[in-house]
């Protein structure tokens, strides 16, 4: 997962919508807002003043057009840091500032996108027809766009009416996300109920009264439905994960929904999914719905082949001939099939994973593939101005080989903690800028994940999914650091929301190569490489259950996609997730759970979920290049460092992919990566798209 925040100035929280925003409102106190961030929105005030100022006969792009995107990557890289802090921070205090500073400044931007007198300026210069190409072209555009999707050919009434809208969606969907954040649920279990949990996850566990309060951090919650014997307690886990962020989430969405719909009726469009579809590949709600009318009958052959096989391993399992398969199923009878079937366990593959055998792995391909040198710099943080918020933190400069340019610099945190991001996902906290002295401000990253944490005696060893997170993470860190993008407005990841996805799941093919996995892969005693007998049985059942995996994508996406073209947003959405599930997946849902409370992809990747599988198209597509040159072949990876990486969103996603297939994107790939091939149907589909 990419997580977007206010990429210099003109994202807004509605991620994918990008607007301009105006003068600080003191809807909070002074004390709650740190002062950085005041201070930080004085200077951008001081700086809009300057550019509103300038006599209309006298604008040029860069004291109009360039100087927004400049006020805005100021802002952005004043800001950034301390706003972050709200998903990584120990401190309390820290991150409930962080959240007030992100409540400050979204509400400043959406005001300063109803600004009429900065409006005019850029009106009064688009006004002049000036001759433009490239990166500059594209930036009037895009903020002439967002003017018109911000309402500000609207009646003044309106534009009211919807800056009132965002300012308490911006202060919603903050609070929706500090309840994920904040959820410490335990389950308590007593050992016998957690029989076949690996002991590793079992010590890790607070002990209370006799009982083990077993956590739903995603390394343990993870352990427990793959390997737990005992039906009822991964019952019993699943639907109290299903039930995170509380009762208190669903009455926040379902008022986040009616105001989303309100604002897009004020807009004049039919749907928020129309709305927000519209800067995107998809370009409309109806576009993405055709495309889960096509491919659903593909894929439902494969999941129902994957049901009736699951099905009948359960009922040998449990000796129950009439058993049923439920979600809490799922990832046990997988691990089974794995180990009988395939001679796959799970646990034995992690021990071929280490994490800093997996770290050194992907940092050596990845400075082979793409000319770079990567050096820890912790040590210096402080100097570069880059903090570090916990021991487990760890900061490193990239560099281009050849050049010995410095590119940017990362983060990561790999490790879960109380209080911390729940989930894995990429932050672009500082954006790449040319600036007008030309020099060059270069992009900072953070990947922050919950991967399994080392124990008293073992280091960390990484299920191979995890590996598989860690690689798709990185794919989107290097998307932002390798960016050659003149303006913060289309640096890095800041491309369509339903592309912006591609090039991290493209990397997650990496994990799957026999070639890769040799590199790096070795027991963490022996220093022996993953067996070759193991491997050839990961790769034998890499599908096992695809169709299954991708019927559960389509439910996220389908879901999404029906809270957000509900007529007036008004949405019975744990009815609505229920009824979904029963009509797209195999499973029967489970009353009593409500998922939705802790989808925090609904803020902020809201009816856009659909980009994962849509993504994953074109992801599949571009891999096709690597698998025909070699997926360590520098050649193959700088030609899409070139192609890809470094063009950010300075022009439009489907000239880039022609450009970079050298054709049309096919659908082919995608097809045999689920475990299907039936080209003449993705044929027909693909021209939908």
């Amino acid at each position: 997962m990419i997580s977007v925040m206010t990429k210099g100035f003109t994202a807004m929280l509605r991620c994918c919508q990008f607007l301009f925003a105006s003068a600080f409102f003191s809807y909070c106190s002074a004390q709650e807002v740190p002062d950085a961030i005041t201070a930080a929105l004085k200077r951008a005030d001081s700086a809009v003043t300057t550019t509103i100022a300038i006599p209309d006969d006298k604008r040029t792009f860069d004291n109009t057009i360039g100087a927004i995107d400049d006020l805005g990557v100021r802002l952005d890289t004043d800001t950034s840091l301390i706003i972050f802090m709200q998903n990584v921070s120990t401190e309390a205090k820290e991150r409930d500032d962080a959240r007030a500073g992100q409540e400050a400044l979204n509400n400043w931007q959406i005001a300063l996108g109803k600004r009429e007198d900065l409006y005019r300026a850029v009106k009064a210069y688009a006004a002049t027809k000036p001759k433009l190409v490239g990166e500059q072209a594209r930036l009037l555009e895009f903020t002439l766009r967002d003017y018109r999707r911000s309402g500000m050919e609207l009646a003044k009434e309106k534009r009211d009416r919807l800056q009132a809208i965002e300012m308490e969606l911006g202060k919603l969907g903050i609070e929706f996300s500090q309840n994920i954040a904040d959820d410490e649920t335990r389950v308590p279990f007593t050992r016998t109920e957690l029989r076949g949990v690996p002991n590793d996850v079992i010590d890790r566990q607070i002990k209370s009264a006799g009982l083990l309060l077993v956590g739903l951090d995603a390394p343990t919650f993870n352990a427990v439905l793959d390997y737990c014997e005992v039906p009822m307690t991964r019952q019993k886990a699943w639907i109290e994960y299903k039930r995170r962020g509380g009762s208190k989430n669903v009455r926040l969405l379902e008022r986040i929904l009616k105001l989303r719909a309100e604002e897009a009726d004020l807009l004049g469009y039919k749907s928020v999914a129309d709305f927000e579809t519209e800067i995107r590949m998809a370009k409309n709600a109806a576009t993405v719905a055709k495309f889960y009318t096509d491919l659903r009958p593909i894929v439902r052959k494969k999941a129902a082949l994957d049901f009736q096989q699951f099905t009948a391993a359960l009922r040998s399992i449990s000796k129950d001939p009439k058993a049923e398969l439920h979600p809490w199923d799922y990832s046990f009878v997988k691990n089974t099939l794995m180990r009988k079937k395939y001679a796959v366990d799970g646990r034995k593959v992690s021990e071929y994973f280490p994490m800093q055998r997996v770290v050194d792995g992907l940092f050596s391909i990845t400075q082979s593939l793409y000319g770079l040198t990567y050096k820890d710099v912790t040590a210096e943080a402080k100097n570069l101005g880059l903090p570090i918020w916990h021991p487990d933190v760890k900061v490193y400069e990239v560099a281009d080989k050849a050049k010995g340019e410095v590119l940017g610099h990362f983060y990561i945190d790999l490790y879960p903690r109380p209080n911390k991001y729940s989930h894995a996902a990429c932050w672009g906290l500082i954006s790449r800028k040319v600036w007008p002295d030309g020099t060059v401000q270069k992009p900072v990253a953070a990947l922050v994940c919950n991967l399994t944490k080392p124990t008293a005696d073992k280091p960390s060893l990484l299920p191979h999914d995890e590996v598989e997170t860690f690689f798709h993470e990185f794919g989107h860190c290097l998307h932002n650091i390798l960016t050659e993008a003149h303006y913060g407005r289309f640096a890095g990841t800041a491309v369509a929301r339903d592309f912006v996805e591609a090039p991290s799941q493209m990397f997650e093919n990496w994990v799957w190569t026999p070639e890769v996995l040799k590199t790096f892969a070795r027991h963490y005693k022996t220093d022996q490489p993953l067996p070759k007998a193991l491997l050839d049985g990961m790769l034998k059942a890499r599908y096992l259950g695809s169709g299954l995996e991708a019927e559960h994508q389509f439910y996220y996406g389908i879901v999404d996609h029906r809270y957000h073209t509900a007529p007036g947003g008004v949405v019975d959405t744990t009815k609505v997730g229920l009824d979904t599930l029963n009509e797209v997946e195999l499973y029967r849902s489970i009353p009593g759970s409500f998922f939705q409370a802790s989808f925090d992809h609904l803020i902020g990747y809201q009816a856009a979920y659909y980009g994962y599988m849509w993504s994953l198209v074109y992801a599949q597509d571009m891999f096709q290049r690597f698998e025909q040159l070699g997926l360590l072949n520098p050649k193959a990876g700088m030609y899409y460092r070139e192609k890809i990486l470094s063009r950010g969103g300075t022009m439009e996603e489907m000239d880039m992919l022609r450009d970079y297939l050298g054709r049309e994107p096919k659908m082919d790939a995608f097809l045999r990566h689920l475990g299907l091939s039936e080209p003449s149907t993705a044929k027909a589909t693909r021209k939908e798209l």
